[in-house]
């Protein structure tokens, strides 16, 4: 029987994954503008090393921060009681991060030369010039990407999920905007760098106003607040973790610009394709079980707690396998459709199909690892995610640094060893919780795990046929292409749902129910929030 507490859960993760939709599909428009404007080339490759800067700082500061700590310590404050402590807690983190992230921004600006040649020293010296221009351009948003995670974990906190679901959507609109409008100008691909930075200012613009019941203000930011110490200890731990794993990072994109002018370009578009499932599906689910796994933790109620995990780790594998099982067959004509035009050559789209295929054992066992993460971040345990992280990046190091060594470093390894990680990553902390939180998640994940893993294997010779069939005895071109992935794609999807219909998966019906409710919103009245039984009434945004 579907509780109701499953499908809260579901219905905030389906609101979550609209948002993600609408941004995945934009940041593949993004990328699709990006390649017939640039390429795949060096400009690109220079571009992604500076677009790399402020992601890996946020990645490092609040984007660390947002499921580790912010939105766990900023849902001790969310009742209608205690709100005022978080305006004051809220105010004091952003005038901190203000400050201090505004001297940052100064001292990279000055050292940017540096910072180009430790990311992509292996591009050649015009390249490598393009990239230090385009990082003076992309710093500044360090500062707006950092501020606006603030406020996606006050709102998140508060269960305001509606403007941090379209945020990655106004982001990529702005970039796809700014490109078309400055690309064929003198700016060249020096617009992608200035889309990038207006994009981080939007993002804050755009979540300032659903806040509007809140006091914040400037404030000391030497000031104190009884929450910092809590924040600190719980990020402490994410904070080194992540230190180590963007050095791995920084060493990824130098190797790949040694191997090839296009290395990082190619490596940076088949994530873009992996990050569509992930965002859409992984995360969505993940920040949608957040709350209530923290709820259940505070309450110590260990068989919800371990029921609500479970929920999200299958309800995110129904999902993830049959994309990894498409990706698998299909990889170049997802790629070529998406990116083969213009300055996209058919040499590029075979580069970017093979990074595409050697990062799907990654996406399987990170659609895995995030719901774990999250669920120890919910009862405050952010040192297991981030020591096993650094085991598994240190694993990750010593094998590319050893590749490269004996001269068997390649393009392909690279990105197979970063899914080695990942896999590893998700076994570690699997295994670490079922030791020590609850021994009944893998009884409780092992059917629907088992039959969306048969259902996604019994797809591929179908696909694999028909997109040989339809390449055989189809149209050329464009047209070809697009009818692969129609017929291949939407006839092996269909076989992959009669087979868990028929297997009575109860996500499959979750699903259905939550669709069916948003259509029938859509075509009646406006959306009604329904919040759980044990929360306020108020404010569940969702």
């Amino acid at each position: 029987m579907v509780t109701g507490e499953a499908e809260r859960i579901t219905h905030a993760a389906a609101l979550i994954s609209v948002g993600n939709v609408t941004s995945r599909v934009l940041g593949l428009a993004r990328d699709v503008v990006k390649s017939y404007y640039f390429g795949a080339g060096g400009a690109v490759s220079a571009f992604d090393v500076a677009a790399q800067v402020p992601t890996m700082l946020y990645d490092l500061l609040t984007g660390g921060m947002l499921s580790s700590s912010l939105v766990p310590v900023f849902s001790d404050y969310a009742p209608p009681q205690r709100r005022s402590e978080l305006w004051q807690l809220l105010s004091l983190l952003l005038s901190l991060l203000a400050l201090c992230l505004s001297a940052l921004v100064l001292i990279i600006e000055i050292a940017a030369p540096a910072v180009a040649r430790l990311l992509s020293g292996g591009l050649p010296p015009a390249y490598l010039d393009l990239a230090t221009q385009m990082i003076r351009i992309t710093t500044p948003a360090i500062i707006f990407l950092n501020l606006s995670g603030l406020l996606t974990a006050a709102l998140y906190a508060l269960q305001r999920f509606n403007r941090p679901a379209f945020l990655g959507t106004l982001s990529n609109a702005v970039m796809v905007l700014t490109v078309i409008l400055l690309g064929r100008t003198r700016l060249e691909s020096h617009s992608l760098a200035l889309g990038l930075l207006v994009s981080s200012i939007a993002q804050v613009l755009f979540q300032w106003p659903a806040l509007h019941d809140a006091a914040l203000r400037p404030v000391n930011p030497l000031r104190g607040h009884p929450a910092l110490p809590m924040i600190g200890r719980l990020y402490l731990p994410i904070g080194l973790g992540l230190i180590v794993d963007q050095a791995a990072v920084a060493l990824s994109f130098n190797l790949a610009s040694h191997i090839a002018v296009s290395g990082i370009a190619w490596m940076k578009y088949a994530a873009t394709i992996i990050q569509f499932p992930l965002g859409m599906v992984v995360t969505a689910v993940s920040v949608a079980i957040l709350p209530t796994l923290s709820r259940f933790a505070a309450g110590a109620d260990e068989q919800r707690f371990s029921a609500t995990l479970a929920q999200g780790i299958r309800l995110v594998f129904v999902l993830v396998l049959p994309v990894t099982a498409l990706l698998l067959v299909l990889a170049e004509p997802v790629v070529a459709l998406l990116f083969q035009r213009g300055n996209f050559m058919p040499a590029d789209t075979v580069a970017v199909g093979n990074a595409l295929r050697y990062n799907l054992p990654g996406l399987i066992f990170a659609a895995l690892d995030q719901p774990l993460i999250f669920a120890f971040y919910a009862r405050k345990n952010t040192w297991t995610p981030a020591l096993v992280g650094v085991g598994t990046t240190a694993f990750f190091t010593l094998l590319v640094l050893a590749l490269a060594q004996l001269g068997k470093l390649t393009l392909s390894n690279l990105i197979l060893a970063n899914s080695l990680k990942l896999t590893l990553h998700a076994l570690c902390m699997f295994y670490l919780f079922n030791r020590h939180v609850s021994t009944q998640l893998i009884a409780e994940v092992r059917r629907t795990t088992g039959i969306a893993t048969l259902a996604a294997l019994a797809i591929l010779p179908l696909a694999a046929g028909l997109a040989a069939l339809v390449s055989r005895l189809g149209p050329e071109g464009f047209m070809g292409i697009l009818s692969q992935l129609i017929f291949a794609g939407g006839l092996s999807l269909i076989l992959y749902l009669w087979l868990l219909r028929r297997a009575g998966v109860e996500e499959l019906q979750l699903l259905e129910q939550v669709i069916a409710r948003y259509s029938g919103r859509h075509n009646s009245s406006p959306p009604q929030a329904h919040p759980p039984a044990e929360a306020p009434t108020e404010e569940t945004d969702v």
